[in-house]
This record gives C-alpha cells, sequence and structure tokens, in this order.
C-alpha cells in the first residue's frame, strides 16, 4: 500500500501544481462526511482478510493520487485502514506511517514539478511543532479512552474534517 501511495503521488502531483482543487476537494469533503456519517450511524464496514492485498494496492494508488492532487491524504486510506479491524493503537501506527510516506511523496512530487517554494517549505516546517504537540496529547488520551469512544471521535473528528473540506471550496 505505502509503495502505491507514493506512486500515485507523485503522478498525481501533476494535478496540484496546475492551479484549482476546489472541485476535488469539495468532493472530497463531501466522501468524507458520508463515510463518518454512515459508519457513525451504522456498523462498521470489514475488509475480508483475502481481499487485503489487491485492496491495498487500489488504495494506495487511489490515495496517492488525491493526495497529489489535493494535498489531502484522507481519502480512501483512512476508511480502508479503519475497515481493516485494527486495533486503536496498531490503526494509530498504520494512519501514521500512511501520513509520513504520503507527506514525503507530495514533497518529492512538489518539488519535481517545480512547484514547491522556499516559504512553504518554512511554513510546513513551523507546523511540525504544533502537529507533534497533537500526537503527544493523542497518544496520551488514546491511552485512557475505551475503543468504541475512540472510535466514535475518530469518527466525529473525520466528520468535522469532511465538513470544513466541503465547505471552505464554496466560501
Amino acid at each position: 500500500m505505502m509503495a502505491a501511495i507514493v506512486a500515485g503521488t507523485v503522478s498525481g502531483t501533476a494535478l496540484l501544481a496546475s492551479g484549482n482543487t476546489r472541485l476535488t476537494t469539495c468532493a472530497l469533503g463531501a466522501a468524507l462526511v458520508l463515510y463518518a456519517g454512515y459508519t457513525l450511524l451504522s456498523r462498521q464496514i470489514l475488509v475480508p482478510a483475502r481481499h487485503e492485498m489487491w485492496l491495498s494496492l487500489l488504495v494506495g494508488v487511489s490515495t496517492g493520487t488525491v493526495t497529489g492532487g489535493t494535498g489531502v491524504f484522507v481519502i480512501p486510506a483512512v476508511p480502508y485502514l479503519q475497515a481493516l479491524g485494527l486495533q486503536k493503537d496498531d490503526l494509530v501506527q498504520a494512519l501514521g506511517l500512511s501520513f509520513t510516506v504520503s507527506t514525503i511523496a507530495l514533497a518529492v512530487g512538489l518539488l519535481l514539478r517545480d512547484a514547491f517554494h522556499d516559504n512553504s517549505l518554512l511554513l510546513s516546517t513551523l507546523a511540525i511543532l504544533p502537529a507533534l504537540a497533537g500526537m503527544w496529547v493523542g497518544q496520551v488520551v488514546r491511552k485512557r479512552v475505551s475503543p468504541a469512544t475512540f472510535r466514535r471521535w475518530f469518527l466525529i473528528g473525520l466528520l468535522f474534517l469532511g465538513a470544513e473540506m466541503f465547505v471552505k471550496p464554496l466560501l
């Protein structure tokens, strides 16, 4: 899955470097809202183990293409990883790996297309500090909540993220 994310992201950066991502970001937001809302109101979608290998490749390429086109690396990796039925610590570790690989591949793709600017590098570097603080807080909280509570708040967070992604391009 990670190798497919790299391939999809590096090739997908052509979309991001070309300019307008309003429509794709809005569509991604809608997909997140639908997924999180559905999963909150019904039972969890589960991926059978026999389909995991080919789905991982498909999800990796799709996630990479979406990442390259929008700079957002949530869909479809997050719902897919959650559908694997991982325990909360394993899920967080898999998400962290996916986000790290996506971030590095996005940077490489943008560099290859001369779409990475010095001011972006500085701001991105500064953004690491609150991200690390958030990861630390998340680890503390994750150890203190039940899996059901963790799942519910994880999905609520995805719902709000999707709503913001849907509305912001329309304003």
